[in-house]
């Protein structure tokens, strides 16, 4: 019988998801989704790290507060357009508190990205790990993924 031998390397991670309901408009869409509309979002978090002494990457608790509270607090129940969009003005006139102006069109790829490179580093700083993917599912069908690249 051979003893467990554990790989040279591997990547261990933990993940949490976090819904919410918000609304977009995505600039030049050729079909529906040009419109106001919203979604109900589930946003995946995958965090990636050492195992610390107790055999966890970071604790399920401590990606909530970082990562999900964020999502909460920004993002929940808020409309989520692109700052160069012509409604933009308009619609931030209507509502101040509840339309968020983006520097990006929000689509579901360019959310997953921002979250990755913009948001999940400043959220997890100091912390033993990195945000190595985020998966914004725009309905049960439909997700967009961002993934970091490991460095060679």
């Amino acid at each position: 019988m051979t003893p467990f031998a554990p790989p040279a390397r591997s990547l261990i991670s933990a993940s949490r998801h976090h819904d919410i309901s918000c609304g977009h408009v995505v600039f030049g869409h050729e079909h529906k989704c040009r419109h106001l509309h919203g979604h109900n979002y589930r946003i995946h978090f995958r965090v990636s790290g050492e195992r610390d002494a107790i055999g966890r990457v970071l604790d399920f608790g401590i990606i909530k507060k970082q990562l999900c509270d964020w999502i909460e607090q920004h993002w929940d129940h808020r409309f989520l357009v692109w700052e160069q969009h012509p409604l933009a003005t308009g619609l931030l006139a209507l509502d101040p508190q509840g339309v968020l102006l983006l520097p990006f069109n929000p689509t579901a790829e360019n959310m997953a990205r921002y979250l990755l490179e913009e948001i999940g580093p400043r959220q997890l700083t100091g912390l033993p790990v990195r945000l190595t993917q985020v998966i914004v599912e725009e309905t049960a069908k439909c997700q967009a993924d961002a993934l970091l690249l490991p460095d060679d």
